[in-house]
């Protein structure tokens, strides 16, 4: 998607003419359906306005093309300016232009940080040459005309209100200006500004910027696929923006933190923001630098599929140790490890054990056996009464321990095709919270409600091309064919007939080639990611008269996510219904957040079916 495109000579008109910073926002509204802050419009009036300067020079064709705010396929993130054209050589090229508005900044000891003033106060931030760098590197990787050499990206960074002074320009940050030149304030910058535009761009073509806008999306890759050359130190990801902020921060925790100066970090973000990547991004480069560190998870499932991933591809004895469970550091010494970098750590229970009977509380035993604890949350995911991992319980232990607290937010969306949308959509739909986005009018995500479970999982199997598309479902009927194997336990209708997950071994149900054709549950996925999710909706959530209503008691028996409900009900029933309400609802959002491309949904009740049909477009 693009919000304004033309070619340099409606550019210039448009600022000339009308008021750019409208002509953009209406777009803005258009494409998008949200509203902009005062600043963003600031912003664009400002930098527009200086980019207008740049551009006006005859050298520089009249039909190259100018985009404003491109977005970037598979991610949330948008190029501020992208020109297109042709070189001297006839071939195709784009010039990405990130623009700021800084007037100083502070150099950091960090990899490719600065502070500067941003809002209320001063924030570490990515350079903005590196910005301008990856977000060249994912439009690279998310656009196959792009990734073929087919068009050239050229990438640069221009501050036009900041002075040159010996520190954004530091040689601290030379590799990254290298990568993407740094343009500042002045004739002379703009100057140099436009020779590195016409270097790369001496003949306009509208068909570029088309093929550029409209290009074939590249499959993302998952983590679990690239686990092993994550760990022999492969560039696997590019970490944009508050991922690269995060990890750089954590980085530093992990190796100043010492027994008498523990540190305690909590990185919280929503589904598909990158937390995994970004753990085993620090557990590779902490662990390179030699520190005890492990990848500590509470579900087995991300565990087992990440170790099955690196069998064949290095000594078991290089990566067996690294991933462990949650439950066993119960008499672990205090500051055995250097780093513990715990995953999913809303699943944490207070106790463990397969009685949940030892131990004392897990939050508390992962803060005492490490200098540093990286704590990876996303409250909106807790899907279990027993499920205690809060901001506010690390908070409280990390202060029992007299860490030094850092937190962190990452707000950059890679799955659910980078549509941030989509989660607010479905937050609003689920009635988890209330957003803007009542429809998913205009979304790229992939999202379709089935009349029948046999036409959904139909539809997903079409998509298992790659091994990469999965059936799940709520809790809502018993595994019959964990005792009986000929049995069938998804029943619904006269047609459709499935199992639950492998018998033999579930954790790798979402990588196990023939798991297609069984359905999974919140366990054997959570954490995990697919190209397509496909979602059987239970009883346990039905709409009526377009209010979500949660219903326990649907759910099988022998569910343990609801344990204890039953009990708290008597002793406290607003509390209790309140707490599975938030359990199942968070259910479903997590199972629906797991596909990267597409999720499609089957409900077993007529009027939910219709309710989430009825909200994918205004009426």
């Amino acid at each position: 998607m693009i919000v304004y495109e033309a070619s340099k000579g409606q550019f210039l008109s448009d600022n000339d003419d009308r008021d750019i910073e409208d002509v953009i926002l209406g777009k803005y509204q258009y494409a998008t359906g949200r509203r902009v802050a005062p600043s963003e419009m600031t912003a664009w009036k400002e930098s527009l306005a200086y980019m207008s300067k740049v551009l006006r020079d005859p050298l520089i064709p009249d039909d190259m093309g100018v985009a404003v705010e491109l977005h970037i396929p598979q991610s949330s993130k948008r190029i501020d300016i992208s020109l297109t054209g042709r070189d001297a050589d006839q071939s195709k090229k784009v010039v990405i232009v990130e623009l700021k508005q800084w007037e100083k900044v502070r150099a950091s000891t960090k990899d490719a940080l600065v502070t500067t003033h941003l809002g209320k106060g001063q924030r570490e931030v990515v350079h903005p040459s590196y910005q301008a760098w990856s977000y060249a590197s994912l439009l690279e990787g998310f656009n196959e005309a792009v990734h073929t050499g087919d068009i050239g990206v050229q990438a640069c960074a221009y501050l036009h209100n900041y002075e040159r002074d010996g520190v954004i320009d530091s040689d601290h940050y030379a590799g990254y200006i290298e990568k993407a030149p740094l343009f500042l304030k002045g004739e002379t910058e703009r100057s140099q500004l436009r020779a590195f535009i016409k270097q790369h761009i001496k003949y306009g073509d509208p068909k570029v910027l088309y093929e550029l806008v409209n290009g074939r999306i590249r499959p993302s890759k998952a983590l679990s696929d690239s686990l092993a050359g994550l760990l022999k130190g492969n560039a696997e990801f590019i970490l944009i923006d508050d991922q690269k902020e995060a990890y750089e921060h954590i980085l530093a925790a992990g190796r100043s933190a010492s027994a008498t100066h523990p540190k305690v970090v909590i990185v919280e973000g929503g589904p598909g923001t990158g937390k995994t990547v970004l753990a085993i991004n620090a557990l590779v480069a902490l662990t390179s630098a030699g520190l005890n560190c492990k990848y500590v998870s509470k579900n087995a499932a991300p565990r087992r599929v990440y170790e099955s991933k690196l069998a064949g591809t290095m000594r078991r004895t290089q990566y067996s140790n690294l991933f462990v469970g949650s439950g066993g550091f119960i008499d672990t010494p205090a500051n055995t490890f250097d780093v513990l970098i715990v995953d999913e750590a809303h699943r944490l229970n207070e106790k463990s054990g397969l009685y949940g009977n030892l131990g004392e509380n897990q939050i508390k035993e992962l803060v005492a056996a490490a200098k540093c604890t990286v704590f990876f949350i996303d409250e909106d995911q807790r899907v279990a009464l027993s499920d205690i991992g809060t901001k506010e319980a690390i908070r409280g232990f990390g202060g029992g321990k007299g860490a030094e607290l850092l937190e962190h937010e990452l707000a950059s969306q890679f799955r659910c095709s980078g549509s941030d949308g989509y989660i607010a959509w479905l937050d609003n739909t689920l009635d988890v919270r209330e957003t803007a986005n009542k429809t998913l009018a205009d979304m790229s995500f992939d999202f379709r409600v089935f009349d029948t479970p046999s036409a959904l999982h139909a539809a997903i199997e079409q998509k298992n091309s790659t091994n990469a598309a999965r059936v799940v479902a709520g809790y809502c009927w018993p595994w019959t064919s964990k005792k009986s194997p000929q049995s069938f336990d998804i029943v619904i209708g006269s047609d459709y007939r499935r199992r639950w997950n492998l018998d033999v071994d579930g954790s790798l149900w979402i990588v196990a080639p023939h798991s297609i054709n069984e359905v999974g549950c919140i366990h054997t996925c959570q954490g995990l990611e697919v190209e397509y999710i496909g979602v059987i909706i239970g009883p346990d959530l039905i709409v009526r008269n377009g209010e979500v209503v949660t219903v326990p008691e649907a759910r099988d028996r022998h569910d343990k996510t609801l344990r204890g409900y039953k009990t708290q009900r008597k002793a406290a029933p607003e509390r209790a219904k309140a707490l599975a309400d938030l359990i199942i609802k968070n259910t479903y959002r997590t199972l629906m957040t797991r596909g990267m491309k597409g999720c499609y949904i089957y409900c077993s009740d007529a009027e939910t079916n219709e309710y989430f049909r009825s909200r994918i477009s205004a009426a």
